[in-house]
């Protein structure tokens, strides 16, 4: 009869009796199973045709050509040694032109085909980028054009009033009671107005521009004032008024 371990002997005592590790030892051995199993089945798969022919391509390819080949040979019966570049002074190349082996089923000339594709679709996408960055640019200054037409126009509308009102006054001086123009002088109720929209409509309410206006009054009180409203002035005379004023126009005074 066999005598019972002894639990207090130094044997019983070394044993690993940590909690969960008998199950850290079977996942091990599972994981260790599972690779050797899948180590197995890669070793033991039936390669398909595919990888068979490249494997037998790949080996020939890594292989140097012998005497049994008769281009070989035709090089060395000229003088080609194993290693030696292509050529009579030597120039030219050193290693076989490399393979481009066609394993897809697509037909000669698509590769080509799409990369074709490809650049012609990136050059669309380019250029219609150019021609969005070309409209913001035309839309900008197009902006531009007409935010500094209307600083102008309101420029002139002011020039315009201001003439209207220095026409009225040397008038009334020479005791002219009716206008030229019934838009020379600045209707009685237009004066007091102080709204720039109201003042902009009884300005425009002609049918001639409000530039051709200003050209048509400033040349009246210049003739029969000798008056510049750029130059705040009434000269002498006519004589007196071409010597002394720069011009006939907003520009020339600037």
């Amino acid at each position: 009869m066999e005598e019972d371990e002894d639990y207090m002997s130094d044997l019983f005592i070394k044993q690993d009796v940590r909690p969960g590790l008998p199950m850290m030892r079977r996942m091990k051995e599972t994981i260790q199973k599972e690779e050797k199993q899948k180590e197995a089945n890669e070793k033991n798969r039936q390669k398909s045709i595919k990888e068979q022919e490249k494997e037998r391509r790949d080996l020939v390819l890594k292989s140097a050509l012998g005497t049994e080949n008769k281009g070989f040979a035709l090089l060395q019966k000229m003088g080609y040694k194993s290693g030696q570049a292509l050529g009579k002074s030597g120039e030219g190349i050193v290693e076989p032109i490399p393979l481009n082996i066609k394993t897809g089923r697509s037909g000669l000339g698509h590769e080509e085909l799409k990369k074709r594709k490809a650049e012609e679709k990136l050059e669309n996408y380019r250029q219609k980028l150019h021609m969005k960055k070309q409209a913001n640019e035309q839309a900008a200054d197009q902006f531009r054009i007409r935010f500094k037409n209307k600083q102008e126009e309101r420029k002139m509308e002011g020039d315009l009033r201001k003439s209207q009102r220095a026409c009225q006054q040397l008038d009334m001086q020479k005791d002219i009671d009716v206008p030229k123009e019934t838009w020379f002088w600045l209707e009685p109720e237009e004066e007091d107005k102080k709204d720039e929209e109201d003042e902009e409509d009884e300005c425009t309410s002609s049918d001639r521009s409000v530039s051709e206006k200003l050209h048509i009054l400033t040349a009246y009180l210049r003739e029969e004032h000798f008056y510049c409203i750029w130059c705040g002035t009434t000269y002498e005379d006519s004589e007196d008024l071409s010597s002394n004023c720069p011009g006939d126009s907003a520009a020339d005074h600037d």
